[in-house]
């Protein structure tokens, strides 16, 4: 793995965490939480391409 690819998923996962918590935080359910962070991290992953390389 190259160190470009283990940096853009290693922002991708902060990104994930980040938004989960807040919307476990924000009252979401855990379930709902869970995918919003799933979803925010698979969907940054070409914009970070983008922008990191």
């Amino acid at each position: 793995m190259t160190l470009h690819t283990a940096l853009v998923l290693l922002t991708a996962l902060v990104i994930g965490l980040v938004i989960g918590g807040l919307t476990f935080l924000g009252g979401g359910p855990t379930a709902g939480a869970v995918l919003a962070g799933l979803l925010s991290a698979g969907s940054s992953v070409p914009a970070l391409r983008r922008l990191i390389g």
